[in-house]
């Protein structure tokens, strides 16, 4: 990488721009966004570029111009700095919304998750109004209990504003109420037909024997499912739709269905349970919702569930249906997490390798990088690959200022530092742009271990410069001390870091289940629960500091 030509860019363009004057600040903040990896180089750089500006301030306004014409034209533009960040408009509002997340207590939100919780609360605090937390928890066998709890942690975490929330399994009485209704009104039927045969009857647009038959009959079968005399899918409560309509998926839909399993939180007091399709249409009627944002996958949900609404006369909700997201790169099935968690693949909901939201805030992630990360998604109807690099890059933005720079050498190799008969001592700032918090003082004398990391020996270098310290001549498992001379980075050597001989252990959890363990500056052991920044490794958050430092891997 040619630094001097990259700073000299920035710096014709700024002077260009700028009445012939260019500045550091300025330079510097171009250079570090177009090369991040160079963050950690920045008093190196900015010695560099000290030059490089005073040059190219000492040119006339048209030799400046025609200096960027010749290097980077497309530098010529002036970038637009407007963004439109916003969420569009929502259809038919009249006064305040009322909206909902559905989440199942499955187990915690992850990332998939929140996209739902951000843009409903969004749109709430734009219009005001009211935003329910809605447990969706009618199928027994999927519930963690502990997700009851998790679920508004997460959501509290995420700054989304509940103002009351709903628990499905409270309601079977009103669904119950409602199907009842519903078979009165001919609109269901109670079928005992095998689930197969009944699905291939209405694929190839029949009605099966039960549909049609009186009410009386109609009747007695549904006492029946909940004295017992019928076991589990031996008998459902079906909505009538239209069987001729061209999708199979919209017609006749199970509303109802039996199921022994015991319920974490009522027990065994109920065994006929509705699914979603029925209890996501009465709730969202009787909590009077004005516009239900879901994914464009529930699009054949949304069609049956209007049956229902039409049967009773109610009025619908605005629906929106956004596109699909696919997640890379992370395990955001509730199923496989907690086996994972029982076989000891995860050591729990927050382990670095998983995608939920216990996960991104144990590794450091700020809600408000997620949250910007779906407002600006918004609301299109097209699908998309979630882009970790994105939400990462606007997390950088949140957390770079504050997090404090040490060093950390992976995998370290011992030299004995000599060549020099008096101590050395490196002053290196706690953070390149904030010069008022001081730096770190780290001493090196005379037969003196300094630790580097083996990577940066894997070219067999013969000469190196410590950062922040001085050049250094490697012989055998020696460190000579070779001067102080900063222009040795014009002929190609290698600015690396590294830690003195009191370094202390630490080590960092990775994304992929590995942990990288190392030495590190002994200030690290005072920044704990931080984020802080491994310079040339990665951002991390530093999570206990006792026996050794552990950190968690935020992010490059």
């Amino acid at each position: 990488m040619d630094i001097e030509s990259i700073v000299r860019k920035y710096a014709l363009q700024n002077a260009v721009f700028y009445d012939g004057r260019a500045t550091m600040g300025a330079v510097l903040g171009k250079v570090m966004a177009e090369n991040p990896e160079l963050r950690p180089k920045a008093k190196e750089v900015s010695s560099l570029a000290k030059g490089v500006i005073d040059e190219v301030n000492g040119l006339s306004p048209d030799a400046q111009k025609k200096a960027l014409e010749e290097v980077a034209p497309e530098l010529l533009v002036r970038e637009s700095k407007h963004r439109d960040n916003t969420l569009p408009d929502l259809k038919g509002v009249v006064g305040e919304v009322r909206m909902r997340m559905a989440p199942n207590p499955s187990g915690p939100l992850h990332i998939g998750h929140s996209r739902m919780a951000v843009l409903n609360d969004e749109y709430v605090k734009r219009y005001g109004g009211i935003c329910y937390n809605r447990f969706e928890d009618t199928d027994p066998a999927r519930i963690d209990p502990s997700g009851y709890d998790t679920i508004p942690a997460d959501l509290d975490w995420l700054g989304v504003k509940i103002h009351k929330t709903v628990i499905q399994s409270d309601r079977f009485e009103i669904y119950y109420d409602i199907a009842k209704k519903l078979l009165e009104m001919g609109k269901a039927y109670v079928c005992t037909c095998k689930i197969d045969a009944w699905r291939d009857l209405k694929n190839h647009k029949k009605a099966c024997e039960h549909r049609e038959q009186p009410l009386d009959e109609q009747m007695v079968r549904w006492d029946k499912m909940f004295d017992g005399s019928y076991k589990p899918e031996e008998a459902s409560i079906v909505v009538k739709t239209d069987l001729q309509h061209p999708n199979p998926a919209i017609r006749d839909f199970v509303a109802l269905r039996i199921d022994d399993t015991p319920h974490p939180r009522t027990g065994s007091k109920y065994r006929v349970y509705p699914l979603m399709n029925l209890s996501v249409a009465i709730d969202d009627h009787l909590l009077d919702l004005t516009h239900v944002l879901r994914g464009k996958d529930h699009l054949n949900n949304t069609h049956r569930q209007e049956y229902i609404y039409d049967y009773f006369g109610w009025k619908r909700p605005e629906y929106i249906h956004y596109g699909r997201v696919s997640v890379e790169d992370a395990q955001l099935s509730t199923s496989k997490m907690a086996n994972g968690i029982k076989e000891g693949l995860y050591t729990s909901w927050d382990d670095p390798q998983l995608g939920t939201l216990a996960s991104m805030r144990r590794r450091g992630v700020r809600s408000e990088a997620i949250r910007r990360y779906w407002v600006e998604t918004g609301i299109k109807e097209v699908d998309i690959e979630f882009s970790w690099k994105t939400l990462f890059t606007f997390n950088r933005e949140l957390i770079d200022d504050g997090a404090n720079r040490y060093f950390f050498v992976n995998d370290p190799i011992r030299f004995t530092f000599s060549g020099t008969d008096s101590e050395l001592v490196a002053k290196a700032p706690f953070h390149p742009e904030h010069p008022e918090r001081g730096t770190r003082e780290m001493r090196v004398a005379p037969g003196a271990h300094v630790f580097i990391d083996r990577n940066d020996l894997k070219d067999s270098p013969t000469r190196l410069r410590l950062k922040d310290l001085c050049n250094v001549e490697l012989k055998e498992d020696r460190m000579i001390y070779a001067g102080n001379d900063l222009s040795v980075l014009k002929e190609g050597v290698h600015i690396v870091h590294w830690v003195p001989g009191n370094a202390v252990p630490a080590e960092v959890l990775m994304t992929d289940g590995s942990t990288k363990n190392g030495l590190a500056e002994p200030l690290l052991s005072k920044a704990h629960e931080s984020v802080v920044q491994l310079e040339r490794f990665a951002f991390v958050r530093v999570e206990s500091v006792s026996p050794t430092i552990r950190c968690v891997f935020t992010h490059k």
